[in-house]
């Protein structure tokens, strides 16, 4: 039975009956089948017309719930299909399942795996004490699943009342149903009726929020056997995807940029990787590190230590000669460090690549990563281009965590490779396209021009993951990052990502290959179709 406000909505009988060991229920019962498919209308606990029928979705506030009934989920096609195909995005399913032996494990695995599967809000309140226990043991299970994973769940068999409470992200589900073209094309769906519970959908966020905001989605927090698998899960990925590219066009050499930054190591790191798969000696990898007006000895030094302790071929070719013709050809006034001064140096670096993979007969290996696509920062047929982008599908954030594990993991724990990969690790973000300070440290700070990645990523993940315009991945933030940063700072760089998203499109309408290695990818052939011409970018309202 549904029911809100002391008004009944519905009463939802029982589809699937239990029959089987313990279970007795068709000695008793009934089965909702032997109903008509439009229900019956009957008078109970003095309300009239009520709707009798499984058939039945309640809408409460902005949210669509169906109702199934214990042993229904236990079925090969259980009601809450075609419930959640007819737009139920929350399933209440009240039961009385007994305990035993990893029954519970099975169950949790049940409920969840429906979640994920329908695209929807999963809750499931089982009975606890109070129950005969002749022969079985009641344990008070409930969860709350979404999508696949578990929100909230009771302590089982706890003496007196339980409570669980969970937030459910409605908008996020309908975002997923709504990229996953196959949902709601598996035949006609019997007729629901819906039932209004009179609430107006919620027009604005609430503070309050019980669901925890992970600040770095793409890289999971304590827990370290789960970083581990993922790091190792990428790279794999990564290597396979190259692997492949080099087999199928019959290439034994690559060459690529080192420039002693993150971006390049890992894309240098899933190089040598491959090559060792493919059984192709390593010197075959051609490396080339190009000095410029802002190169530092920090990452010089770090990039011929990395090309020395994998064994690849290390080139070395200064580019400011290069440059300072190019200048003086387009009438660039060196002193003036704008757009045209970095620019002119990442495209120099490009051409010597791509002249120099010509010679070998190799392909150049793209190094830019998914954060930089986002936002637009990289150089159009500058560092923008390459035969095949290793990194095109890995965020910013994860980059240094998976340079980090490889140099645990696949380049020894010691020696002077991992202290060289850890030293990269820790060197602050920079094209190194501006001239050093002072005291020939890096002054160029990607993150203090274009903002913090960890903010970026954040603010990528929710709004291609879960659909989330400004003011909700605005409220999202200040959850996620209380105390780290204010509001003010958290507007500031959210306007940035979302103009700069937008604006930068047609850099990623024209991106090299790349292999998709998580489920955030911005590939014009695959997941993101977007004209590079797309003027919205929606400002906060507030």
């Amino acid at each position: 039975m549904a029911a809100r406000g002391g008004r009944i909505l519905g009463i939802v009988p029982k589809t699937y009956l239990a029959g089987n060991g313990e279970f007795y229920e068709p000695r008793w019962f009934t089965s909702a089948r032997v109903l008509p498919e439009t229900g019956v209308r009957i008078r109970y606990a003095g309300q009239e017309n009520l709707l009798l029928s499984p058939r039945q979705l309640f809408r409460i506030g902005g949210a669509t719930a169906a109702i199934e009934l214990c042993q229904d989920l236990w079925v090969p096609v259980p009601p809450c299909s075609q419930a959640a195909l007819s737009g139920a995005q929350l399933i209440l399913n009240l039961s009385a399942s007994n305990d035993y032996l990893f029954k519970h494990e099975y169950r949790k695995s049940l409920v969840s795996a429906t979640s994920s599967r329908l695209y929807a809000a999963y809750v499931y309140a089982s009975c606890a004490e109070g129950e005969s226990t002749q022969d079985l043991v009641w344990s008070g299970a409930s969860l709350i699943c979404e999508n696949g994973s578990i929100l909230a769940e009771a302590e089982r068999f706890a003496r007196g009342s339980r409570f669980i409470a969970a937030d459910i992200d409605i908008e996020r589900l309908e975002t997923l149903r709504t990229q996953e073209h196959s949902f709601g094309f598996e035949g006609p769906v019997p007729p629901y009726t819906l039932q209004d519970a009179g609430e107006a959908a919620p027009t604005d966020f609430e503070a309050s929020l019980l669901r925890p905001v992970e600040p770095h989605p793409f890289v999971p927090q304590g827990n370290p056997a789960e970083l581990d698998m993922r790091c190792r899960e990428i790279l794999a990925a990564q290597v396979a995807g190259l692997v492949t590219r080099l087999e199928h066009i019959r290439c034994r050499k690559a060459v690529i940029g080192v420039s002693g930054g993150l971006d390049s190591t890992l894309a240098l790191l899933v190089t040598a990787l491959s090559f060792d798969t493919l059984g192709i000696p390593r010197n075959n990898i051609i490396g080339v590190t190009m000095p410029g007006f802002g190169t530092t000895h920090r990452t010089y030094d770090n990039s011929v230590e990395l090309m020395r302790g994998l064994g690849i071929t290390a080139r070395e070719i200064s580019i400011v000669p290069a440059v300072r013709q190019h200048f003086a050809d387009i009438g660039q006034d060196e002193s003036v460090h704008d757009l045209t001064y970095e620019n002119s140096q990442a495209r120099e670096r490009t051409q010597l690549l791509m002249d120099i993979a010509g010679q070998e007969g190799g392909i150049v290996i793209g190094t830019g990563d998914l954060s930089e696509l986002a936002l637009g920062w990289c150089t159009y047929n500058g560092d923008h281009m390459s035969m095949y982008g290793v990194n095109a599908s890995v965020p910013k954030t994860l980059v240094r965590t998976l340079v980090r594990w490889a140099a645990d993991n696949k380049f020894g724990a010691s020696g002077d490779i991992h202290r060289t990969l850890l030293d990269i690790v820790d060197t602050p973000i920079s094209p190194e396209l501006l001239p050093a300070d002072q005291d020939g440290k890096i002054a160029q700070k990607t993150e203090d021009t274009v903002g913090p990645y960890e903010l970026h990523d954040f603010f990528l993940y929710h709004f291609f993951r879960s659909g989330a315009g400004p003011d909700k991945l605005f409220f999202l933030a200040r959850k996620a990052f209380a105390g780290v940063y204010d509001e003010q700072t958290l507007r500031k760089w959210l306007e940035t990502f979302l103009k700069r998203f937008f604006q930068q499109q047609f850099k990623r309408s024209c991106l090299p290959d790349g292999p998709k290695v998580g489920s955030v990818s911005l590939s014009p052939r695959g997941d993101w179709r977007m004209p590079s011409d797309l003027e919205t970018w929606w400002p906060l309202s507030h």
